[in-house]
C-alpha cells in the first residue's frame, strides 16, 4: 500500500545547514528565528509554525503585478502536490543539495521549503539577497532564483546543476549570458495561484513544458487554461495569449490585458519589445497610451537618463510596431519580487 504524503511529513534525508531535523527540531528552530533572528529569519519562523498547525491551508498575498495584491487562501496538500511534481520533472533525489535564497514571504520562498521537507532535499539557508551568499566549496544540485540574483551570481553557477528562474521576465542578455554555461537553465511559468510554477522550459527554447497532472487548453480568446486538480479545486483561466504545441506544451506570446489597440491594429508589446531587446541594453518596455487620432499610441519607455538613439534600432519592426514616441524615467519602480510596475511608471510619464 503506497503511503501518501501529507504536509505533516518531513523526509528523513531533510537538512537545513547541515543539520538533519524534524518537525520538532523545525518548531524549536522557528521559535529561536522570531524571538532573536534577523528579520527575513523571523519570516521563515512565522512560516514554519503556520506549515505546522492545524490548518489545512496558509494565506498569503498574489504579487499585485498586474493589480492591487489580493489575500487567498492556499491548501498545504496542495503545495505538497505541486513540491513532489517539480521533483518529478526535475528528476530531484532525497539527499540533492539546495541553496534557498529567495525571501520567504512569498510563495516561491516558501515552496523551497515544502520541496526541501517533502523531497528530503539537502538545503542551504541563506539571507534572500540581490547578491546571494554561496557556500564555500559547496556544489548545488538545483537552485531558484529571480533574475536579478541569476545576473549576479554568474561566476558562482558554475557551481549549479539545475537552476530554475522565474518571478520577472528575464532579459536577453542574461539569457545569452545563462546559455553559456554547463548549467541546466529553466525559465519557470506559474503564478501563486498555482502555486508557482506549472511549466518550464531550458533557456534558448520557445515552448514551456508543463509538469506532471497538469492539463491545458485555450479559451476563444487565445489564452491559456490550466486544469490542475492536484493543486487548484477550479480550472485557472489567465490572461495569458498562448499557442499550444501538442498537449503538453505551449508558447507565451503576453498578458491579453497589455495588448494595445492603435488605428484598430492590434499589437502585443511582450513581442515588440523581444525584437529590441537585442538593441536596448537598459531595462524598457512598450505600452499604450491614449491618443486623439489612433486611440491608442504606441511608445517606448526606456530606464535611466536621456540618450539619443539611431533608427536603425526599431528595424525589424514592423510599421505598425515602431514606436511613436520614446520616455526615458530614471528608475523603474518595481514589485517586491523585482517585477517592472508598467501602469505605475505610465502613469508618472
Amino acid at each position: 500500500m503506497t503511503q501518501i504524503v501529507t504536509y505533516k511529513n518531513i523526509h528523513n534525508r531533510f537538512k537545513i545547514n547541515g543539520f538533519n531535523l524534524n518537525r520538532s527540531d523545525l518548531c524549536e528552530m522557528a521559535y529561536s528565528f522570531i524571538k532573536e533572528g534577523e528579520e527575513f529569519e523571523k519570516i521563515v519562523g512565522d512560516f514554519i509554525l503556520d506549515w505546522f498547525d492545524n490548518r489545512s491551508y496558509l494565506e498569503m498575498n498574489t504579487s499585485g503585478t498586474t493589480g492591487a495584491p489580493k489575500l487567498i487562501r492556499i491548501d498545504k496538500q496542495a503545495m505538497v502536490n505541486s513540491a513532489i511534481a517539480t521533483g518529478d520533472f526535475f528528476e530531484l533525489n532525497p539527499g540533492d543539495k539546495a541553496l534557498h535564497c529567495l525571501p520567504t514571504n512569498f510563495i516561491a520562498g516558501k515552496m523551497m521549503f515544502v520541496r526541501s521537507f517533502i523531497l528530503g532535499l539537502d538545503i542551504d539557508f541563506v539571507a534572500p539577497s540581490s547578491h546571494p551568499t554561496f557556500r564555500k566549496e559547496s556544489k548545488y544540485d538545483f537552485v531558484a532564483m529571480v533574475p536579478l540574483q541569476a545576473q549576479n551570481s554568474l561566476p558562482a553557477l558554475k557551481n549549479v546543476k539545475k537552476l530554475i528562474v522565474g518571478g520577472a521576465k528575464m532579459s536577453h542578455t542574461l539569457e545569452s549570458q545563462l546559455f553559456k554555461l554547463k548549467t541546466k537553465v529553466y525559465e519557470t511559468y506559474g503564478m501563486t495561484e498555482t502555486i508557482t510554477h506549472i511549466a518550464a522550459k531550458p533557456i534558448g527554447e520557445k515552448a514551456f513544458s508543463v509538469l506532471p497532472n497538469i492539463k491545458i487548453a485555450k479559451d476563444d480568446r487565445d489564452c491559456l487554461v490550466i486544469d490542475a486538480p492536484h493543486v487548484s479545486n477550479k480550472v485557472i483561466v489567465t490572461n495569458d495569449l498562448i499557442e499550444l504545441v501538442g498537449e503538453n506544451q505551449f508558447v507565451f506570446f503576453g498578458r491579453i490585458d497589455n495588448i494595445i489597440n492603435s488605428g484598430g491594429v492590434k499589437l502585443i508589446p511582450e513581442k515588440i519589445e523581444e525584437k529590441l531587446a537585442t538593441k536596448i541594453h537598459s531595462r524598457f518596455f512598450v505600452a499604450g497610451v491614449k491618443d486623439a487620432d489612433l486611440g491608442e499610441k504606441l511608445v517606448l519607455i526606456i530606464e535611466g537618463e536621456n540618450q539619443t538613439f539611431e533608427d536603425t534600432i526599431f528595424d525589424g519592426l514592423d510599421k505598425y510596431e515602431k514606436p511613436k514616441e520614446v520616455f526615458f524615467v530614471a528608475k523603474f519602480t518595481e514589485t517586491e519580487n523585482g517585477k517592472i510596475k508598467r501602469k505605475e511608471i505610465l502613469e508618472s510619464i
